[in-house]
């Protein structure tokens, strides 16, 4: 089966700080398959899988039309900062070599000493004896309270049985069993904080010195990080260079300005007289509980570090046409505005328009490009942006629905909230007919049939989904249409919208048990260039007109 290339989907991008123009380098089929030749070469490699990073290629032209590739990866390497085949790190670490050799030696001290800290034995003995009085509360707890029972049941055949004083006696006997219990209990809190009093003293006192430790790290990397930003130097393609602390005044700098790739791979290119024509970003190694990236996954300039210097790194690089083509015009269709588009088919920023009247537009949404704007910077680039920016009333478009961003497919947008309300309300009632097609990363048994899953969000694992009594209800009918080779082509028709609905159906051992292919994140072991999901037919009922629209595409894969 072949397997279709990713589309163009990203753009680094920056204003030139002294003539205010748009500067864009984009992120390229080409460029992705390079950094994917790339990739393979980690995988073949343990030592890359040790830390989680990001890598980056460069696709440049040298002077004489020849091409050339730089790879570069961010901060250190394995404890190292130059490493033979890679772009160097950004003048200036030469000028305080010795100072972060000094620091650098503070630094690992430090945390040497917090793995001590962190190994004492206290911890393991204060969490073992916790357990072992709870456990021994718990059981005399549960026999106080039978034993409490028993009494009280026995009080009440005494009064029933005895009088005068051979009842005081007994029941004096019980209220002095019910004593010793309290004394029995006292006493076994006793000796728990007799035991674990000093082992928590200790341990407080661990932890003061702990955070003492974290603090004197801090303060040395700031410090560090400080000197480093005033004697790190870039240069752009106009031969100007500043430091870091000239381009990111304020003293907000993140730490690790100027140790990304893109920032190394364009001063490299900058100060060697290379032409870029294409970059990519991708991680690559482990994932740390504070970072959500997906091994082999593409990824955008980072908006704190990388962002804020683009405009500055590609001043005075000139583009090479094909690669940063004007975008065309997109017109209102129609007389009056009413009727389907004359652009109809046509295609604005790399997004075909299916179908556009005065109320609605239909895109065939390309994989890799997001459907609405992300959180970040780095995921500002998406279908509704890209109208918005262009259409002149384009602030009031809003999207009916979301694709996945690796999903291809019909997008609808509405132009006016009434219509957003109206084809919104359709899609709640279910009363939108959608069929996907996919191709599956092996054979299943089941030719035909329904997936009825519950399904849940992890909040620690976004965005992840999983199978989850705690999620909602999910239900896809599915059709086997063809088999080639080793893969399934399959229909979906997903009767609820739930994140990652059909993915997860594909993948699950509960549904169909096998992945789409290029579905990195939910375990596909086959490489492919994207996620094969399309979303290929959509039909609704026109808000204004009552007319059924039945809009289709041709699946890309």
């Amino acid at each position: 089966m072949e397997v279709a290339k990713s589309i163009q989907s990203y753009w680094y991008e920056g204003r030139c700080p002294q003539s205010g123009e748009l500067l864009r380098l984009p992120r390229t089929p080409e460029a992705e398959a390079i950094a994917r030749e790339l990739m393979q070469h980690l995988a073949n490699n343990d030592c890359y899988s040790d830390e989680g990073k990001m890598y980056g290629i460069l696709l440049v032209e040298l002077p004489n039309g020849e091409q050339q590739i730089l790879k570069a990866f961010s901060g250190l390497l394995n404890g190292n900062s130059t490493i033979e085949g890679w772009v160097p790190p950004i003048p200036g670490r030469d000028e305080v070599a010795l100072e972060e050799a000094h620091t650098l030696a503070q630094l690992e001290a430090i945390k040497q000493e917090l793995i001590t800290l962190k190994q004492l034995p206290e911890w393991q003995q204060y969490e073992t004896h916790s357990r072992k009085f709870q456990q021994q509360l718990q059981e005399m707890s549960d026999r106080h309270r039978d034993c409490k029972q028993q009494r009280h049941r026995k009080r009440q055949r005494l009064c029933e049985t005895l009088t005068g004083e051979a009842l005081t006696i007994a029941l004096e006997e019980l209220d002095e069993e019910s004593r010793q219990h309290g004394i029995e209990r006292r006493m076994l809190k006793r000796q728990q904080n007799d035991v674990l009093q000093p082992l928590k003293q200790r341990i407080e006192a661990t932890q003061a010195r702990m955070r003492e430790l974290k603090q004197q790290r801090k303060e040395l990397s700031r410090e560090l990080q400080t000197q480093m930003h005033a004697a790190y130097s870039l240069t752009n393609f106009a031969g100007q260079s500043l430091s870091l602390q000239q381009l990111m005044p304020g003293g907000s700098m993140p730490t690790g300005t100027g140790d990304c790739c893109a920032p190394k791979l364009l001063h490299y290119a900058a100060t060697h007289g290379l032409k870029p024509l294409a970059m990519a970003e991708f991680w690559w190694g482990s994932s740390s509980a504070d970072r959500d990236k997906i091994q082999g996954e593409f990824y955008g300039a980072c908006a704190e570090r990388c962002q804020p210097l683009m405009g500055f790194l590609l001043s005075g690089w000139e583009p090479t046409p094909p690669f940063n083509p004007p975008l065309p015009p997109l017109k209102k269709g129609g007389q009056g505005g009413k009727g389907p588009s004359p652009l109809r088919g046509g295609v604005w920023g790399e997004v075909p328009i299916l179908y556009e009247d005065e109320w609605l537009i239909a895109v065939n949404k390309p994989a890799g490009l997001l459907s609405v704007p992300g959180r970040y910077r780095d995921r500002f680039d998406s279908v509704l942006s890209r109208l918005r920016h262009l259409l002149p009333d384009g602030m009031a478009i809003a999207s009916v629905h979301r694709l996945d961003q690796e999903t291809s497919g019909i997008l609808l947008l509405a132009r006016d909230r009434q219509t957003h309300r109206q084809l919104s309300q359709q899609f709640q009632q279910r009363q939108v007919h959608k069929v996907y097609e996919a191709v599956l990363s092996g054979s299943v048994t089941v030719e035909q049939g329904t997936v009825e899953l519950p399904l849940w969000g992890d909040p620690e694992n976004r965005p992840y989904q999983k199978v989850d009594e705690r999620g909602k209800p999910s239900l896809t009918r599915f059709q086997v249409i063809a088999k080639e080779d080793n893969y399934t082509r399959v229909e979906f028709i997903p009767l609820t919208g739930r994140t990652h609905q059909l993915r997860v159906h594909a993948a699950d051992p509960r549904g169909l048990g096998v992945t789409i292919l290029g579905d990195r994140l939910y375990g596909c072991p086959t490489t492919a260039s994207r996620l094969h999901l399309h979303a290929r037919e959509l039909r609704f009922v026109h808000p204004q007109s009552g007319e059924t629209l039945h809009l289709q595409t041709k699946t890309p894969f």
